[in-house]
């Protein structure tokens, strides 16, 4: 497996699952190949639904390891009305852990509430 060094990306919110933290069309710098770190929002790959339809690339609070498996990663969303997090299709790979929120860079420079460190 080939190890990248961290480098900055950009990523838009499209949906509502993280609000009211995040909003749709916020554009997040996230800092890609760093390790995954507890109670920080992420950007990651989940799983397919139940009938093998892909899911889009996410940002996700990611709460913490999996108890029953210290391998995998538990994530979250904010808002419990909309979206899917591991309540529905259960933990994630490290490997599905793309990289870091550092902040948000537009419309509203900043820390976005908990979770976005400064």
């Amino acid at each position: 497996m080939v190890h990248l060094p961290p480098y900055p990306g950009l990523v838009r919110v499209s949906g509502e699952s993280m609000s009211p933290t995040l909003a749709p069309g916020d554009l997040l710098l996230v800092m890609y190949a760093v390790p995954p770190r507890p109670q920080t929002l992420v950007v990651a790959d989940l799983p397919p639904t139940a009938d093998g339809t892909e899911r889009p690339l996410a940002v996700k609070r990611l709460t913490g390891p999996d108890p029953s498996d210290p391998t995998r990663w538990w994530l979250e969303r904010d808002n419990p009305r909309t979206g899917a997090d591991s309540w529905l299709f259960g933990s994630v790979p490290a490997e599905a852990i793309r990289g870091r929120v550092v902040g948000r860079i537009w419309p509203r420079p900043g820390r976005p509430g908990r979770g976005i460190p400064g």
